[in-house]
């Protein structure tokens, strides 16, 4: 019997997961990126990006399919005999552990300039890491769950964006194919930053009930972040100039700025109030792939000491360290640039290595 059946999660569950953990924050600032690189063709990169995603994606679930019942840190264990396994589940641990402080440091950023100014880094963090603890500690089986309760929290977000279709204008766009080749496929390396997550496959698989849907499921999945990302950039390049988009940090934020209704002010930070869930599922389920693997490489069942020691760490650490704003753009640089190693190279590497193991270990097993 599969260890993992008694917390498995279901086909939309899995799908809400990658694909919640994929947009975060990477929404708010996405257009401004791509208009810096490739202007108002940055839409296109956002395709390109999807493609290649798409593609690392599947050939996740490649390697997961000859490996059912592991996580990550149980294959790497597999294929590579204890020492070398463990010395890369720990690198691996350090991955996600930096992807979750990076959004986690970024959301206390982005709070503390649009909402409470005046409020302390540790008081944010503390305010945050409690309710993040209280889903994280219950296993993938709550995750699931809290991913559900998420999409019908923000689920009307995306219709506000209709208020903000007045003076746009089309012709921004026009004509497509502007500024040439190099810098559409400069930009590809923003959307790649933005799609990850797909990678925590490497996780997710052993608790998916229906594996069989693995790979449609990692397709929807990506294919709603594209749609996110496509309509949410377009929108942005309609209505502001493609000066403006660039100059703009969050432009997603600065787009609900202008949208005036007649019985709510500041509608940016209602917007972001509820959009602080959908950031949790960034951090949420790589903080729980960071503790799972320690717990395995420590021999333990129980993921919450590791738990509540990560999430000590960073109530610790933000007594003393408070990031400023370019801070924060080279701790996204860097996430981004290590996200690329774990979520496209890695697993490149591992299909090709497994294709070799699983060979030797038939022509093994026939002699």
């Amino acid at each position: 019997m599969n260890k993992y059946s008694f917390n498995q999660i279901s086909l939309i569950q899995y799908i809400l997961i990658i694909f919640e953990t994929q947009v975060g924050i990477g929404v708010l600032s996405l257009p401004s990126d791509l208009a810096k690189r490739a202007g108002t063709d940055g839409w296109i990169s956002i395709i390109i990006g999807w493609m290649v995603s798409t593609l690392l994606s599947l050939v996740i679930i490649r390697i997961m399919k000859k490996n059912p019942e592991h996580t990550i840190f149980e294959l790497l264990t597999t294929y590579f005999g204890k020492w070398v396994g463990k010395g890369l589940t720990v690198v691996w641990i350090l991955v996600v552990v930096s992807g979750a402080s990076s959004v986690m440091y970024s959301t206390i950023h982005i709070m503390k300039i649009w909402i409470v100014q005046d409020t302390r880094n540790v008081i944010l963090m503390i305010l945050f890491t409690i309710p993040i603890y209280i889903i994280t500690k219950h296993g993938i089986r709550m995750i699931g769950l809290f991913a559900e309760l998420v999409l019908f929290i923000t689920l009307w977000l995306p219709f506000l964006l209709l208020f903000a279709l007045k003076d746009i204008q089309w012709m921004y766009l026009f004509p497509i194919g502007k500024v040439g080749v190099y810098p559409i496929l400069s930009a590809v390396k923003s959307t790649i930053y933005s799609f990850l997550g797909f990678e925590l496959t490497f996780i997710l698989y052993p608790f998916l009930k229906d594996k069989k849907s693995a790979s449609k499921g990692i397709v929807i999945a990506n294919s709603l972040t594209m749609i996110v990302y496509l309509v949410a950039t377009i929108v942005c390049f309609i209505r502001f100039s493609p000066t403006e988009v660039a100059d703009y940090v969050y432009p997603m934020l600065n787009l609900l700025k202008v949208i005036q209704l007649p019985f709510i002010e500041r509608l940016e930070i209602i917007c972001l109030s509820f959009y602080l869930f959908m950031i949790f599922m960034t951090i949420i389920p790589y903080l729980y792939a960071a503790t799972l693997g320690i717990s395995q490489l420590l021999g333990k069942q129980d993921h919450r000491s590791a738990l509540r020691i990560l999430l000590f760490l960073w109530v610790l650490s933000s007594f003393f360290f408070i990031p400023t704003s370019s801070q924060i753009t080279q701790m996204g640089q860097a996430w981004g640039i290590i996200g690329i190693y774990s979520a496209y190279v890695l697993p490149i590497f591992l299909w090709v290595y497994g294709w070799i193991f699983h060979y030797f270990m038939r022509k093994e097993a026939k002699s």
